[in-house]
């Protein structure tokens, strides 16, 4: 086994954009980024909107292709995955979305869109599905009989615990996070980074958590690297990172933190 459970070499990613009057520009939205995460290991991605890192993300997804550069997962190119092992794959990589309720079907229960993912993969009998759909509503901290209600009955923490729910359902090895908490309140955040943070030692996981929130960052990652314009500008340990900023993009993203004398003194 790698001890890299995913690894971008050079990953880069242009968008084409057609001009009113012919001709075409192109937009890097990411540029010659190289990236490494540790199996069992958090890496959070932080900079502001537009820097280029839901589109990073997307990548490892698998959800979008880059221009140049390749993606790793476990030693395997991603690029190259076809058939079963595609499959496999979607099974062994999950994601959290910002907002769930765009990826919830809203006619269908919260119980059957989380066995879905079972379904899909041919995993249990109807009954057992049931049970550990029941099981793990419990396991996020929702009630078992949730499984009969549908999104709009749910609050949006609660929908982010379905969420969560629904990314380890399948026991990946990976979950990779989008903003997963900027929609909620401050309390609420702070439960779901919990329930986060205590399934990722549960289950060992191997994630990445791409947030704007620099007190977000510095809760749930292991390792930081610092994303600007498509590019990677610092990467470091989260008390590196946050004890001794040395970018000046960095220092000035925590300079602009009401508390960031609180974060700094958290390091």
């Amino acid at each position: 086994m790698s001890a890299e459970m995913i690894q971008l070499k050079n990953v880069g990613k242009v968008f084409g954009q057609r001009r009113i009057f012919g001709g075409s520009t192109e937009f890097a939205a990411v540029a010659d980024v190289s990236l490494k995460v540790a199996r069992g290991q958090t890496l959070g991605i932080v900079g502001e909107s537009g820097s280029g890192k839901s589109t990073l993300l997307r990548m490892v997804l698998n959800l979008i292709h880059p221009t140049s550069g390749s993606i790793h997962i476990d030693g395997q190119n991603i690029a190259a995955l076809t058939g079963r092992n595609e499959k496999a794959f979607r099974r062994k990589v999950q994601p959290i979305f910002q907002n769930p309720a765009s990826s919830f079907n809203p006619r269908q229960s919260i119980g059957a869109i989380l066995r879905a993912p079972l379904k899909v993969h041919g995993i249990g009998t109807p009954d057992s599905r049931r049970d550990r759909v029941s099981t793990l509503l419990e396991r996020v901290g929702l009630p078992a009989e949730f499984a009969d209600r549908h999104p709009h009955q749910l609050s949006g923490g609660q929908k982010q615990r379905v969420a969560i729910a629904r990314a380890i359902i399948l026991e990946p090895q990976i979950v990779l996070a989008d903003e997963p908490t900027s929609a909620l309140d401050v309390s609420v955040q702070a439960q779901v980074l919990e329930l986060f943070r205590q399934t990722r030692e549960e289950m060992g996981l191997t994630s990445i958590f791409v947030s704007h929130n620099l007190a977000v960052i510095r809760q749930v990652s292991d390792t930081v690297a610092v994303m600007r314009l498509g590019r990677i500008v610092e990467t470091g340990t989260v008390d590196e990172i946050f004890a001794n900023p040395k970018h000046e993009y960095t220092q000035a993203l925590i300079a602009a933190v009401p508390d960031h004398g609180t974060i700094m003194a958290q390091t």
